[in-house]
């Protein structure tokens, strides 16, 4: 018996994993690019998805995890635009995510295995800056009083 994924020996190739198409941003000479990502979705964040909050998916489609990672080499499903990046650390995330549909099965209903789903309250007005840098400050600090570590 071969094992598919050798850090995850609990799945298979068969197991059912929801992948999402997101339209992200990259900051570059001054200016923003459109980029179009793979992602693997996991259950808590499909099942919020589907409730409706607003996404940068513009579709997310039921497969297995055998036809989106063959080892660790990673697949892009035939229904995605050729132009699609495929997310930092997909094959980790790609197992991470297979494993919360393994152990909340009932999220699998949502995208049945083979189809896509693209009713998805997407939008972009809130852009994911994909290499945003978080820049802290001193003037950032919360000005204490100057007891506030003191024993009164």
């Amino acid at each position: 018996m071969t094992i598919a994924y050798p850090n995850a020996p609990e799945l298979s190739a068969d197991d059912y994993i929801v992948v999402g198409l997101a339209t992200c941003f990259i900051k570059g000479d001054g200016e923003v690019h459109q980029v179009k990502v793979i992602e693997p979705i996991p259950s808590a964040a499909l099942e919020a998805i589907v409730q409706g909050i607003t996404t940068s998916y513009e579709c997310a489609c039921g497969t297995t995890l055998g036809a989106v990672l063959q080892g660790e080499t990673a697949q892009l499903p035939p229904d995605f635009p050729p132009e699609t990046q495929f997310c930092d650390e997909f094959a980790f995330r790609a197992i991470a995510a297979a494993r919360t549909y393994k152990t909340r099965p009932i999220a699998t209903t949502h995208i049945p295995l083979g189809t896509t789903k693209t009713d998805l309250n997407f939008s972009t007005d809130r852009k994911r800056v994909l290499n945003s840098e978080r820049i802290i400050k001193t003037e950032d600090n919360v000005k204490q009083h100057a007891y506030t570590h003191q024993n009164l």
